[in-house]
C-alpha cells in the first residue's frame, strides 16, 4: 500500500466521526481502537466527563511526543476524497495532521526511539484537553505540535484573548428617545473607535490585531436597547498585561470588560533545513508546557481551516510522514538525545 493511500485511510477515518469541540467521546474511541490495533500502548487521560484525550506510547518512557487536537469546529462536514485532494472537516486541521503523525511515530518507532503521540481535545475552544494532559506526569523533552503551517516550520504563534464588552442604557419606548438612552447606539460608536487605537507590535511576531466577533444587544425594534455586548479576539503578540490597559483607555466609562480565555504568544524552537513561516493563530503548546522544547509544523493551510471548503492535498500528508520524522531527529540531536 502507498504511503499515500495509507495517509489518506487513516485520516479519512478519524474524519468519519464528528467532533465537534465537547462531542469528542466518539472519535477518541476511535482513536484508541485504531492505535492499539497498530501496537501503541494506549492510556487516556480525563478531561471533564465523558470526555478524555488519548495518549499513545512506544515504551513507559517516551522523550519525543507528536501531538495535535482531534476536536473540530462546527459544522461537521463528512470526508470526500477526490483524486488527490481530501475534502471535509479536519482536513488539515487537524486530523490530516494526525494521520501523518501517526505513520512518522511509527517510523520513529521503528528507529528505537521512545516516542508518544497525544491527541487531545478542546482546542478549538478552551484548550481543556491540553491543560489536562499538562497535569500528567511525562519524561517528555520534545513536543512537535501539528496545525496547518503550509509544510513550514513556525518560528512564534501570536497569542489569543477573548473579551466581552457591554455597554448599558436605559428602557424606552422607541417613539420617544430622549426618555431612554441605547445601549446598542453607544455600543457601536464605542466598537467604531478600535481603529484609533494603537495596538503593540513585534518585529517577528506583526502587529496585534482585533476581531468583533459578535454583537448582541436590544429587545425589540421600538425599545430603545438597555444592554448590548460584544465578543473581542486580539491576537497577541505581547504579554495580555500590555494590552489590558489599552482597553481599559480605550472603553473608558462607557462600557464594562470581561476578560476570556488567554492563550499568550510563544516563540518557538527551529532547526535547519525547514522554510519557517510566523503563526498568527494560537495552538496548544502554551498549555503543554510540561512536554518539552516546542516545535509547530504541519500540512495544509489554515487559509482553509474552519471554511465550507477544508481540504488538504493527500501528497502534502504523505510528505508530512518524512517532514516530522526529519524534524524529530533534528529535534533530538539538538537536544543531545539522538539514537546511538
Amino acid at each position: 500500500m502507498t504511503l499515500e493511500r495509507q495517509v489518506a485511510e487513516l485520516a479519512i477515518r478519524l474524519m468519519e466521526v464528528d467532533s465537534t469541540s465537547g462531542q469528542e467521546a466518539t472519535v477518541i474511541t476511535v482513536a484508541e481502537a485504531l492505535l492499539a490495533g497498530r501496537l501503541w500502548h494506549c492510556d487516556r487521560i480525563a478531561v471533564s466527563p465523558g470526555r478524555d484525550a488519548i495518549l499513545a506510547v512506544s515504551s513507559a518512557d517516551p522523550v519525543l511526543t507528536l501531538s495535535t487536537h482531534l476536536d473540530t469546529v462546527p459544522p461537521y462536514i463528512p470526508p470526500r476524497l477526490d483524486g488527490d485532494t481530501l475534502h471535509g472537516r479536519g482536513a488539515c486541521d487537524a486530523k490530516g495532521i494526525a494521520a501523518s503523525m501517526i505513520l512518522a511515530g511509527e517510523r520513529l518507532r521503528a528507529r528505537g526511539i521512545p516516542v508518544a503521540l497525544l491527541f487531545v481535545i478542546g482546542e478549538e475552544t478552551t484548550h481543556d484537553g491540553a491543560h489536562a494532559a499538562n497535569g500528567r506526569p511525562t519524561t517528555s523533552r520534545i513536543l512537535i505540535n501539528g496545525e496547518p503551517t503550509e509544510s513550514t516550520l513556525a518560528l512564534g504563534t501570536k497569542g489569543a484573548m477573548r473579551v466581552t464588552v457591554r455597554t448599558h442604557g436605559r428602557a424606552a419606548h422607541s417613539a420617544y428617545p430622549d426618555m431612554g438612552h441605547s445601549a446598542t447606539h453607544s455600543l457601536v460608536h464605542l466598537l467604531a473607535a478600535l481603529d484609533t487605537v494603537t495596538w503593540p507590535s513585534d518585529p517577528v511576531l506583526g502587529p496585534t490585531t482585533v476581531n468583533i466577533g459578535k454583537l448582541e444587544g436590544g429587545v425589540a425594534d421600538n425599545v430603545i436597547a438597555p444592554l448590548a455586548e460584544a465578543r473581542l479576539m486580539l491576537r497577541l503578540v505581547t504579554p495580555a498585561a500590555e494590552v489590558w490597559p489599552l482597553l481599559r483607555s480605550w472603553a473608558g466609562d462607557r462600557a464594562t470588560l470581561e476578560e476570556g480565555v488567554m492563550v499568550p504568544p510563544v516563540r518557538l524552537a527551529t532547526v535547519e533545513g525547514f522554510q519557517t513561516s510566523v503563526a498568527a493563530f494560537a495552538t496548544d503548546i502554551p498549555a503543554l508546557t510540561n512536554w518539552g522544547t516546542p516545535y509547530l509544523f504541519g500540512p495544509g493551510s489554515v487559509h482553509v481551516a474552519h471554511t465550507a471548503h477544508e481540504h488538504v492535498s493527500v501528497r502534502e500528508l504523505a510528505e508530512a510522514v518524512s517532514a516530522y520524522e526529519r524534524l524529530a531527529l533534528a529535534a533530538l540531536a539538538k537536544e543531545g538525545l539522538g539514537p546511538s
